[in-house]
C-alpha cells in the first residue's frame, strides 16, 4: 500500500496536544508525526473504543423507554431478553450491522460487547462485523464465552455458578467482566473477588470500593447516559466518575443497550461533560482508551496503528473555536467528520 498523508491540527500522543502537522502512514501504520504549519484546518483526533455495549438490542430499539431495570434487561425474563428470544437471526445481524456501521460513521473504531444467546449469539456478531474495518472484543453468555473474547457476567448474584464460569474461562485464557453496582453497590465487592479484567457501571460504588478497584487495577467502563435512562441514577455524582479519577481508577466510556441509547461516542462524551464537569481532555481520554481492553492502543504516535477521525470545523461553525479538545468533547457531531481512518 502507497504512504498515505494527513494534513491538519493533530491531537497528538498520549496528552491529545495538539500540534499542525502530517500525519505519515505506511501499511496502517503510522510512521512519523512531521510538523506542518501549513497544514490545512481540519482536526485530526484518536478513534474512539466504546468499552461497552449491548448490539443485540438494536432489535429491541425504543421499545420501551421507561420502566425499571429488572423489568427491562435483568436476565433470563427481562423485555430485552423475551425481544432478542423472538427475533430471527437474519434479522438480528441486520440491526447489530446497523450499529456497527452508526459506530463507524460517528468516528468509533472498536467496541467490547455483552452478548447473549449463547454460541450462536456470538457467531452471530461475528457474522454481523464480518467485512466491516472495526475491532471488536466478545464477551459471551450462557456458553457463547467458550467461543468468544471472554465471559460477560451480568452480576455476581445472577449467577448461580459463577466461581466455576470464571475458573473455566481464566482456565482457556480467556478475559473476565461483570457489570456491578448498577443498582446499588451490593455486587461490587464479590465480583471483585474474581479478580476481574473490567468492571461495567460501578454506578454506586463507594470510596472505599473505588479504592479497592484502584488497588487491584481494574478498569471500569461507565455508561452515564445509560443509567440516566434507566433510572439508576439522576445524580451528576453517580456513577462516580470524578471520584474514580481522584482514587487512581482508570476507565473508559461505553454506551451500554442500543434498546435505549444510540451506540454513538461523540453523544456519550458530550453528555458525559455536562453531567460530570471532568476537564475534557480526561473524557476524551476516556473514550480512547478502552482499545487496551483488546490490546490495541489508539492514541495518534509513530508506531500505532492508524485509527483516527478527520474533522472539518467550519461543517458545524467550530472554526472559532481556540481548544480543540474541548470542542471535540462538546460539541462534534457526525456531520463535521470527514472521513473515520481504521486500520
Amino acid at each position: 500500500m502507497p504512504e498515505q498523508v494527513y494534513r491538519g491540527a493533530v491531537l497528538a500522543g498520549d496528552d491529545f496536544e495538539p500540534v499542525r502537522a502530517a500525519v505519515i502512514v505506511e501499511d496502517g501504520v503510522i510512521t512519523a508525526i512531521e510538523e506542518d504549519s501549513s497544514a490545512p484546518d481540519l482536526w485530526i483526533c484518536p478513534a474512539f473504543f466504546n468499552a461497552h455495549t449491548h448490539l443485540g438490542d438494536t432489535v429491541a430499539m425504543d421499545f420501551a423507554t421507561c420502566g425499571d431495570l429488572e423489568a427491562l434487561v435483568t436476565p433470563p425474563h427481562g423485555l430485552k431478553h423475551r425481544i432478542l428470544g423472538s427475533t430471527p437471526r437474519p434479522r438480528l445481524i441486520e440491526g447489530m450491522r446497523a450499529s456497527i456501521r452508526g459506530m463507524q460513521a460517528t468516528g468509533t473504531a472498536g467496541f467490547a460487547d455483552f452478548r447473549e444467546g449463547g454460541a450462536d449469539g456470538v457467531t452471530a456478531l461475528r457474522e454481523a462485523v464480518q467485512g466491516e474495518p472495526i475491532l471488536p472484543l466478545i464477551f459471551g453468555r450462557e456458553g457463547g464465552e467458550t467461543i468468544a473474547d471472554g465471559i460477560g457476567i451480568s452480576s455476581a448474584r445472577d449467577i448461580p455458578d459463577t466461581e466455576e464460569q470464571v475458573r473455566r474461562a481464566r482456565a482457556a485464557g480467556r478475559l473476565v467482566a461483570f457489570h456491578a453496582g448498577e443498582k446499588d453497590l451490593d455486587d461490587i465487592d464479590a465480583a471483585l473477588c474474581y479478580d476481574p479484567d473490567l468492571l461495567v457501571h460501578c454506578t454506586h460504588a463507594t470510596r472505599g470500593q473505588l479504592r479497592a478497584i484502584a488497588d487491584a487495577g481494574v478498569p471500569v467502563a461507565v455508561c452515564i447516559r445509560s443509567n440516566w435512562t434507566l433510572g439508576v441514577t439522576c445524580d451528576a455524582g453517580r456513577p462516580p466518575v470524578r471520584e474514580m479519577a481522584a482514587c487512581g481508577c482508570t476507565w473508559y466510556i461505553g454506551t451500554d443497550n442500543v434498546m435505549f441509547v444510540q451506540p454513538d461516542m461523540l453523544r456519550e462524551m458530550s453528555f458525559c461533560e455536562t453531567v460530570t464537569r471532568m476537564p475534557p481532555e480526561e473524557i476524551l481520554r476516556a473514550a480512547v482508551g478502552g482499545a487496551a481492553l483488546a490490546g490495541r492502543s489508539f492514541p495518534i504516535k509513530k508506531g500505532n496503528r492508524a485509527n483516527f477521525i478527520i474533522i472539518d470545523p467550519d461543517r458545524a461553525g467550530l472554526g472559532f473555536s481556540p481548544d480543540p479538545i474541548a470542542s471535540m468533547v462538546k460539541r462534534v457531531g457526525e456531520r463535521s467528520i470527514l472521513q473515520t481512518v481504521i486500520n
